[in-house]
């Protein structure tokens, strides 16, 4: 498998990793996370060939073909059959068929193939690209922010397909759903280095932070005994009776480690400023419409309320008129026909493309933040910023030179200088990273007035939307239900990509009612030898993790004492534990995708009651 060694990279004086040491072994899918900026597309390109490293080595098996999906699509050919027949070697260019039946595998039909390859989706457009990639026989996909500007259809497609990849696969997405969906384990840049783990995000971040509650123990620790050494030293240096045992006493503390203070990268930080209101409903929506002709309508007689306190969720495929209908309820665009009343105390912030447009290039950072609450001291306006990670003279920039993300994060931090009641949000997760969009999801749940937001991000959905309106093929329905409600009670249809309404079942509900209990029970019967074997796995792996950890804290200690023979053998016990544990692991994970299936088949079996 592919193996680095000893990897250093910086730009500069920037270091983004340092002897950063890897193996891809057979099978996995991993996640990659990191901050923004940590260097994760970075190592992609070192892995690639792209990018040149300061330091060490890297080994890939002879044979071993490295394919990678990148973030833009560009299409240079007039048919799809001409676009997904570049990717055929100079010594394989005339076997088309080879392309045709992957793209015929993708879901293309044979029409499909002679239409230009951007008449197509953004999911269908990705599927030209895997098919591109899929003809060189890849054993490793690299994906880097696959799920950028792909619609929730595309996403659970893209999910599933990568699932049945019989490969090796590294993703690096923010979307923490989709990145769990996939996985097998997951990696992280963290403080320059790399940490890997069996298991899905919410175990990474729950092992660093039980690492870093066990490193500052150690610290603390540490610093005692340090302290009490250097004490000793003082009293005892200068007295000829106990010279020799100070002497010993600095010779302990000379081999001491110095473990220094943990360093954190910064997280953005949300924290909306509520106006309070009186209002019950903060928002009435009656029969709105908007088209921009007769023939081209993108939505007809939209109704619902927005009271105080609830999320509502725009979602759907792109194209369909989503964002649309956020700028038509901001008053961005003018609508057909219907009322939009708000009441008289309502006041909004709206975060959306076009408002990221509306941002002065000729103003600094500080000057739109100001612009956001003029009433605001600059103290306030300075902590504002902070908390977008714009510090020092950063807040000095001139919009013109910022990216993006930046400019995303300078709009942000207009609204949370903004006093309001009402947050409409136009996929707000783009350019953020994993953990400052939790720091999101939580500001909007703890939001205390209403909120719109239109995301393809379904853990944000999950936690925050108490209804929805569903763009689907035949224009926009309101939905009164969370999102796994309607995924429940209606859900994506998979093969066209549209919303379906479940059909009334045909038989009466007594008959329905004795058949459902009887699946019911069949299911169970079916389930418990499953959840048995993974209870047993879980607490194997529970019970290994805990002789992990306390040979961990011994291995401490024999380092302490220099205690060599020690070190070599606990690091041994350590590692073969480790592999028990990852063997644990791979049977864990083949009794819960095959619980996951069950559960999926007999789903399916009692919708159609």
């Amino acid at each position: 498998m592919i193996e680095l060694s000893n990897i250093s990279k910086s730009y500069g004086q920037k270091e983004l990793f340092s002897n950063l040491n890897f193996r891809m072994n057979s099978g996995n899918k991993l996640g990659f996370v990191g901050r923004n900026g940590s260097g994760k597309s970075t190592l992609f390109k070192i892995i690639l060939g792209e990018e040149h490293y300061d330091d060490g080595s890297i080994s890939i098996p002879k044979g071993y073909k490295i394919g990678a999906l990148k973030q833009h699509l560009v299409f240079t050919e007039k048919t799809v059959r001409e676009e997904g027949a570049l990717a055929l070697s100079e010594d394989d260019k005339y076997s088309v068929y080879k392309v045709e039946k992957i793209l015929f595998g993708l879901g293309f039909t044979q029409e499909d193939l002679e239409k230009d390859p951007l008449s197509f989706s953004g999911g269908y457009q990705i599927r030209i690209n895997l098919a591109k990639l899929l003809v060189t026989e890849p054993n490793l996909l690299l994906l880097d922010e696959p799920t950028n500007y792909l619609d929730i259809l595309s996403l659970r497609w893209l999910s599933a397909f990568l699932k049945t990849f019989m490969g090796e696969v590294i993703i690096i997405t923010h979307d923490r759903n989709f990145m769990d969906s996939v996985t097998t384990h997951t990696m992280g840049l963290v403080r320059r280095n790399l940490e890997i783990i069996p298991g899905n995000t919410h175990k990474f971040y729950a092992q660093l932070a039980s690492n870093d509650e066990h490193f500052e123990k150690q610290k603390i620790s540490q610093d005692r005994k340090r302290k009490e050494l250097e004490e000793f030293i003082a009293k005892n240096k200068a007295r000829a009776s106990t010279a020799a045992q100070a002497q010993s006493k600095q010779k302990e503390l000379d081999k001491m480690e110095d473990l220094g203070a943990l360093k954190n990268d910064a997280t953005l930080n949300f924290d909306f400023n509520y106006k309070d209101t009186p209002a019950k409903v903060l928002l009435d929506i009656k029969d709105v419409s908007f088209g921009y002709s007769s023939d081209n309508i993108l939505f007809k007689d939209i109704s619902f309320t927005l009271e105080k306190g609830e999320t509502l969720g725009i979602i759907g495929k792109n194209g369909k008129g989503k964002s649309t209908l956020l700028n038509v309820i901001a008053g961005e665009l003018e609508k057909v026909s219907g009322k939009i009343d708000y009441h008289t105390s309502s006041t909004f912030g709206h975060f959306g493309q076009t408002n990221i447009d509306h941002l002065n290039p000729a103003n600094t950072i500080m000057d739109e933040i100001y612009l956001g609450n003029g009433k605001l001291p600059e103290s306030s306006i300075r902590g504002i910023a902070a908390s977008m990670m714009f510090t020092g003279d950063d807040i000095k920039k001139k919009v013109s030179v910022l990216s993006g993300g930046e400019k995303s994060r300078v709009m942000l931090g207009k609204i949370l200088a903004t006093d309001v009641n009402i947050l409409f949000l136009d996929e707000p997760t783009n350019h953020l990273d994993m953990e400052s969009i939790d720091s999101l999801t939580k500001a909007i749940e703890n939001f205390d007035g209403s909120c719109i937001v239109v995301t393809h991000n379904e853990e944000l959905l999950r936690r925050v939307c108490d209804r929805l309106v569903i763009f689907s093929k035949g224009g926009a329905d309101y939905f009164d239900g969370g999102y796994d409600e309607f995924l429940e009670k209606i859900g994506w249809e998979e093969e066209e990509s549209e919303v379906k309404v479940k059909k009334a079942p045909k038989m009466n509900k007594k008959e329905a009612k004795k058949l459902r209990t009887a699946l019911l029970a069949e299911r169970n019967k079916l389930r418990a030898p499953l959840k048995k074997k993974i209870d047993n796995f879980e607490n194997e792996i529970i019970k290994i993790e805990d002789i992990i950890e306390k040979e961990q804290n011994e291995l401490i200690q024999a380092t302490n004492r220099a205690d060599n023979a020690k070190v070599i053998e606990i690091s041994k016990d350590i590692a073969e534990y480790e592999k028990k544990a990852e063997v644990k692991f791979e049977e864990l994970e083949k009794f819960q995708l095959e619980l996951d299936e069950l559960n999926e088949e007999y789903d399916k079996k009692l919708e159609k009651l």
